[in-house]
């Protein structure tokens, strides 16, 4: 085997190694840190978690002759996890609406009744401001440019396994 040749096995090891550093950097932050996810932190996960999934199986049962496949469909979860942070940093930017549950908004009760539905049904960590951020960028950006260098890698996998 030369060095260019890539084995599911090993490719669904580095994907796994990433997806775990990335989803217990974001768990530290959040036990640790203290930093409380919002709705859309919480579904960015998801596509991270699910490559962890996929990741694990290919390590376990992974043959040479579906890594392009394991790539192909790898970089589909991870473009949806890059869509979703994208969306998450617009939100963050105000250029798109955010889910309602969760974007900081006004109170326009008009009964003590409706002031109690509004703040039962918001989510306490709103969705439309950064908790943090490194080098002005926050952690949907970072997310978003995670999940857009998995993307290329995974393609760059998926073409050298043609």
């Amino acid at each position: 085997m030369s060095a260019m040749q890539v084995s599911t096995r090993s490719f669904g090891g580095f994907v796994l190694v990433a997806s775990g550093a990335v989803l217990g950097a974001v768990l530290l932050s959040q036990y640790w840190g203290g930093l409380e996810p919002c709705e859309l932190c919480l579904m960015e996960r998801w596509p991270w978690d699910a490559a962890l999934v996929v990741a694990l199986v290919a390590v376990v049962v992974g043959g040479r002759d579906k890594l392009r496949w394991l790539a192909l469909g790898l970089a589909v979860l991870f473009a949806a996890g890059s869509a979703l942070a994208f969306y998450h940093v617009g939100v963050e930017l105000h250029w798109f609406a955010g889910p309602t549950a969760c974007t900081a908004g006004n109170t326009s009760a008009a009964s003590i009744e409706e002031l109690r539905k509004q703040i039962l049904g918001h989510q306490a960590v709103p969705c439309d401001q950064s908790q943090w951020s490194l080098f002005g960028v926050s952690l949907a950006g970072w997310n978003f440019l995670a999940s857009l260098a998995m993307v290329i890698v995974c393609l760059g996998a998926a073409r050298r396994a043609r």
